[in-house]
């Protein structure tokens, strides 16, 4: 599995270490059909270090630090983490898991944008 990070500089907003495919932006980038999220890697010390992966269809996976997507999020940031609580139902945890988190935790919104970012029209 190749992942690419690269994600600012003059190359625009993203580009592919195999095929070397480069998105100007972050609109192009998502609503391009052969961009597929699959997942989220947390960063628990910083949030914005975290890491949006996505597919690309060349067979190359992409690593996207969080901080590029956090503006998507228009809500309230809540204060204070429940991981490892009863109240958290682990989706941090598991980098594949997409679904929305019910948790009132500072890492939700997260899972807010992973939904917004599955949502994007294509």
């Amino acid at each position: 599995m190749n992942t690419s990070t690269q994600t600012n500089g003059n190359s625009g907003f993203k580009t592919c270490s195999v095929c070397r495919r480069t998105w100007n932006d972050r609109t192009e980038f998502l609503a391009d059909p052969d961009i597929e999220l699959i997942g989220y890697q947390v960063h628990f010390k910083d949030l914005n270090r975290g890491l949006f992966l996505f597919n690309h269809s060349c067979h190359t996976s992409l690593a996207i630090p969080a901080e590029k997507f956090i503006d998507l999020y228009q809500g309230e940031i809540v204060k204070g983490r429940k991981t490892g609580t009863d109240e958290c139902p682990g989706y941090c945890l598991h980098q594949d898991e997409l679904e929305s988190c019910p948790a009132e935790c500072e890492c939700a919104f997260v899972r807010d944008i992973i939904q917004i970012i599955r949502k994007w029209p294509k």
